[in-house]
């Protein structure tokens, strides 16, 4: 099957579901610049998306790849994350060739923007998918006549059979912020991280990719541009308070996010800044 791109309707939103080489597949949304879903080759889908997401634009959706800019969390006065979630972006560009398909989303400030983050920028989200591999790539334009600083996240829910069987590898000897245990700075000193609670950790400044094991599968982890990772799962009493999530919803998703959280981006007048998140079956 060749490589093609589609404009299609996902739960009463626009969207566009990329289909690349021997059956890949990724949807991305126009609210808020979202990849929603990535099925590799083999038709297993690798991305997670609550059941009870809300897609009528009066929240954030639940799962897949949220883009979180130009705040991360609470690190600043904007609301949690930012607020080009609920934005509507625009199609900017689309392409396929023999062994992928691309497409890239853009949105820019406007009124409600600037009554809340008083900076122009234009923010673009590319798209690109193999036969088992998916790359993220945000980009920020200043495009006003002052520098800003943002901060920001590709906020990845990855799709577990069961939490509990899953390690991540690549943290030894860096270290982190625990949200859970009142923000403490820990060092990471074990090979492999495994997830036996409620978990929000902000490893800094991370060198080397991830290897997420969990079960029969693999999958490597790998960002540029944003210096941090962020490996967030909500776990059982916290999931219960989320009412866009299933009770169970914590078991099967565990987040790994390229981020940006200790030291924000200063991006000066007309310059731009990229980052970018791998994710690929090994």
């Amino acid at each position: 099957m060749t490589p093609s791109i589609e404009k299609i309707d996902f739960h009463g939103i626009e969207a566009f579901r990329l289909n690349g080489p021997n059956g890949a597949s990724a949807i991305i949304s126009t609210l808020g610049g979202q990849v929603l879903s990535w099925k590799t080759q083999d038709g297993r889908e690798r991305l997670y998306l609550s059941e009870q997401a809300v897609f009528d634009g009066s929240m954030p959706v639940r799962g897949g790849v949220p883009v979180c800019f130009p705040q991360f969390g609470k690190e600043g006065e904007l609301p949690r994350h930012g607020f080009l979630r609920t934005r509507r972006w625009a199609l900017n560009t689309e392409r396929c060739g023999s062994d992928f398909a691309l497409l890239t989303l853009a949105v820019s400030d406007d009124d409600a923007s600037r009554a809340v983050w008083p900076h122009p920028f234009q923010a673009e989200l590319t798209l690109m998918i193999e036969a088992d591999r998916i790359d993220i790539e945000l980009s920020i334009t200043n495009t006003g006549s002052a520098p800003f600083e943002f901060t920001g996240a590709l906020h990845s829910y990855l799709r577990l059979v069961q939490v509990e069987d899953a390690a991540l590898e690549g943290f030894y000897g860096h270290d982190y912020r625990d949200a859970v245990r009142g923000n403490e700075i820990k060092r990471d000193t074990g090979t492999e991280l495994v997830v036996e609670g409620e978990m929000d950790r902000a490893y800094f400044n991370v060198r080397r990719p991830q290897y997420l094991k969990a079960g029969n599968y693999s999958l490597g982890i790998q960002s540029q541009g944003f210096p941090d990772v962020v490996v967030w799962n909500p776990w059982v009493e916290r999931c219960a308070e989320l009412k866009d999530m299933p009770a169970d919803g914590w078991r099967q998703m565990l987040c790994v996010e390229a981020a940006i959280v200790r030291e924000p981006v200063q991006l000066p007048a007309g310059e731009e800044w990229y980052g970018r998140q791998t994710l690929v079956i090994v």
